[in-house]
């Protein structure tokens, strides 16, 4: 009977991972796929409608972050379970996604038991971090954390832009510039605007929307 299976909402926005993960549960004893969506802004508008028991939600979507759709949904609805299936390990990707409330972060490379492991204990109220997960996010939580206008201006070198032009869209003077450059290289420990681009990307700092958007 349905009622007592547990219900799981999909959110992947590559089809063919998507497909085999609603293949893969729908053999699996006590579980059920209510629904399943392709961006974050299906993600919330199914989520309202199915409402899941267990949600398994992918980091980055089209049109709104799997960490977006977790907020939403639980500033609604407070005891929605979440879980984290995604191909990125990144300190500030783990930290921001547990922050939002996930109750468990799993790479996409792990086993079928692990994942089917994890549905029946978030489902049951446990949270799950593997420990090499746990790790990164004790090493997020021991690093310093970025002020909002140095994070500003590592989006910008990021994509690539010079202090001048950091300093124009911003709205603040190259000095000003150079000060937060200084300060985000220490925070971060690397030594260069090149280091510092690369572990933001590594880190989960900076999202990009595709490999164009950036320039080192």
């Amino acid at each position: 009977m349905s009622g007592n299976r547990i219900r799981i909402l999909v959110v992947e926005d590559h089809p063919i991972v998507r497909q085999g993960l609603i293949a893969l549960l729908s053999v699996v004893d006590g579980v059920e796929v209510v629904g399943h969506a392709a961006d974050g802004a299906e993600a919330v508008r199914q989520f309202d409608a199915t409402h899941p028991d267990v949600t398994l939600v992918d980091l980055r979507l089209p049109k709104m972050s799997g960490v977006e759709v977790i907020q939403r949904v639980r500033a609604k609805h407070g005891q929605a379970r979440f879980i984290v299936l995604t191909t990125y390990d990144g300190d500030e990707d783990i930290y921001r996604a547990l922050q939002a409330g996930a109750r468990a972060y799993l790479l996409k490379g792990m086993s079928v038991e692990t994942l089917i492991s994890a549905i029946r204990s978030v489902h049951a109220g446990r949270s799950i971090i593997p420990p090499a997960i746990a790790q990164r996010l004790a090493e997020r939580m021991a690093t310093e954390q970025l002020t909002q206008r140095e994070q500003d201006v590592l989006e910008q070198i990021v994509r690539g832009k010079s202090n001048k032009e950091i300093g124009a869209t911003l709205d603040i003077s190259e000095a000003t510039v150079k000060t937060h450059i200084n300060n985000l290289l220490g925070k971060l420990g690397v030594e260069d605007r090149t280091q510092a681009a690369t572990a933001a990307i590594q880190r989960g700092l900076v999202q990009l929307e595709s490999k164009g958007d950036i320039r080192l």
